[in-house]
């Protein structure tokens, strides 16, 4: 007698909206790569190797900051389907680019005369950053240094986050203004009207963006006000905030993404974070996260008072199975991080799923479990296997101990299929070791789904 092997069920719920990643990917090649292609229409001789080269990088340059508006991971029909910490990721990655090709543009121009005479080299370099018509070029040549490096060590800065994003919004439309007008006045191909109208049209759309964030959508957000219907505390040092909307409409979201949530300011404030949403879509209108105090606003989550006024911006993030077929669903989390992965059960729950689901939950001390009681009761609910894990047990703990090693993972999952499902989210460290850990067990990288809202 055979063993009939199960069908794989897709997990209910719209998978995240946006461009598959390649595509995202070709997309902001081709923007780059746009400018070289009109530049290279135009029927002009060359103006020498270095100059060209100069150019050519600096219109790439000046084409991916642009682009780089778009990739804030705000804008979902873009990179819904990416995650967040990929899209930002890129975002730094591409940062380092095109800062290196802007760096380069003024020291190639001069490279010949460094060559063949140094002295008059380094004078004409001076020459071009004392120049009065090139000076907006010569301001978003230092705005975007300083730009770029606040970016990639924003959390080494002695400011507080909401006043690094106002400066980075504000440093980046600079950028975009000066940059414009040092292309139209003084750039190699300015006078031609192809390139000045991308230029035009591309900065439009940037600028665009930063309005749409900073205007439109909380406008947007004033009409969709929520309400703090809880506060509770979820575990230690974690709170449970549900949230209602004041007109009855919650936004459709598949379980195991995130909002930006304003909890008490004006919807054109700055101040809102990154919280995964722990209830199911099957909850809705309620919507619920659970937040740990974990510094600035967070620490004083648990005094946010019922009544208060809230502020939605999502749902966001990749991080769900829907839309994924798979036979078995395995959850990995560890501390807060198991936050998604609860709304993921619940919306398990809810559908009746059929196929079995393995649990490792990690944390440091029994007090850290978010939801105990709730977790065994859909335990009896669903084909479940649960293994609390504590790295630190009281006497006679049951269950596993230690951290989520590969020993601890394989003792946790008999059942290795490669063709389960894998979700792992919890602090950087843990991922990191856990997916290696996973890799080591034999299962396939493309199986295991996670999401950072840290990025390094």
């Amino acid at each position: 007698m055979t063993t009939k092997t199960p069908k794989p069920s897709h997990f209910p719920g719209p998978p995240p909206a946006g461009l598959p990643p390649w595509a995202l990917v070709a997309l902001y090649v081709a923007v780059g790569l746009a400018p070289l292609a009109l530049a290279a229409l135009r029927d002009e001789p060359a103006r020498g190797f270095w100059h060209e080269l100069s150019s050519g990088l600096v219109m790439v340059a000046f084409a991916m900051t642009l682009a780089q508006f778009l990739l804030s991971g705000r804008f979902r029909s873009l990179s819904g389907k990416v995650g967040i910490d990929l899209t930002m990721r890129f975002h730094q990655l591409a940062a380092w680019s095109l800062l290196a090709f802007v760096l380069l543009h003024p020291f190639l121009y001069a490279l010949p005369t460094l060559v063949a005479d140094p002295a008059a080299g380094f004078a004409r370099l001076r020459g071009m950053f004392a120049s009065p018509g090139l000076r907006t070029g010569v301001i978003a040549w230092w705005l975007l240094v300083i730009l770029v490096l606040t970016g990639v060590w924003k959390d080494r800065l002695p400011l507080r986050y909401e006043l690094w994003r106002l400066s980075h919004g504000l440093g980046a439309a600079a950028i975009a203004g000066l940059s414009v007008h040092h292309a139209l006045s003084v750039g190699t191909y300015a006078a031609d009207p192809a390139l000045a109208t991308f230029w035009a049209g591309l900065t439009a759309v940037a600028l665009a963006s930063l309005v749409h964030v900073y205007l439109v959508k909380p406008l947007l957000q004033r009409r969709d006000a929520y309400r703090v219907t809880a506060n509770a505390p979820a575990a230690d040092r974690m709170w449970r905030v549900a949230l209602e909307p004041e007109s009855g409409r919650t936004p459709n979201f598949a379980a195991g993404q995130f909002a930006w949530a304003n909890l008490g300011h004006s919807p054109f404030s700055l101040t809102e974070h990154p919280f995964s949403i722990s209830s199911a879509p099957a909850e809705r209108p309620r919507i619920e996260f659970t937040i740990k105090e974990a510094g600035d606003f967070t620490n004083r989550v648990g005094e946010v008072p019922v009544g208060t006024r809230a502020y939605l911006d999502g749902p966001h993030g990749a991080f769900t199975p829907a839309g994924r077929p798979a036979c078995r669903l395995v959850l990995i989390g560890g501390g807060v991080g198991f936050a998604p992965l609860l709304g993921i059960l619940r919306q398990l729950a809810h559908d009746r799923w059929p196929h079995p689901v393995d649990v490792i939950y990690g944390n440091r001390v029994e007090s850290q479990i978010i939801g105990r009681d709730e977790l065994d009761a859909l335990a009896g609910r669903l084909e479940m296997r649960l293994n609390l894990v504590l790295s630190e047990p009281p006497p006679g703990w049951p269950g596993p101990t230690g951290d989520l090693t590969p020993e601890v993972l394989a003792a946790c999952l008999p059942e290795r299929d490669q063709d389960a499902l894998y979700l792992v989210c919890g602090p950087v460290p843990m991922m990191n070791a856990v997916e290696r850990g996973l890799v080591e067990l034999g299962i396939p990288a493309g199986r295991i789904v996670s999401e950072r809202f840290t990025y390094e």
